[in-house]
């Protein structure tokens, strides 16, 4: 009898272990999902970094255009009230002429 117990307790122990190293696979084939999906995540934020320091750039080209052509317009429009002011975040300490849109 004391055979039969430790059999039953042996068929027991092989079934939690079958079902361990199934978590297992499952557990590893969900990490393998996650690090890829991590990878792919973490290259749309290097290209969205990248793309926000490109407009950055374009918008800080653009306003020091502007700037340069309000100096040297030999027509001064008035303002109007959607036009704002704005400085350069370059460090110039003169203000640029930005059209805002009104939603």
């Amino acid at each position: 009898e004391k055979n039969l117990k430790l059999e039953e307790r042996i068929t027991m122990l092989q079934q939690q272990n079958e079902e361990l190293r199934a978590r297992i696979e499952q557990n590893t084939v969900i990490t393998r999902q996650l690090s890829e999906e991590n990878a792919n995540l973490q290259e749309y934020v290097e290209k969205e970094v990248e793309e926000k320091k490109k407009l950055s750039r374009t918008n800080e080209e653009l306003l020091w255009k502007l700037q340069e052509g309000d100096a040297v317009s030999p027509v001064k429009l008035p303002p109007s009230p959607s036009t704002s002011f704005y400085r350069c975040s370059s460090g110039n300490s003169s203000p640029a002429k930005v059209r805002t849109l009104r939603r």
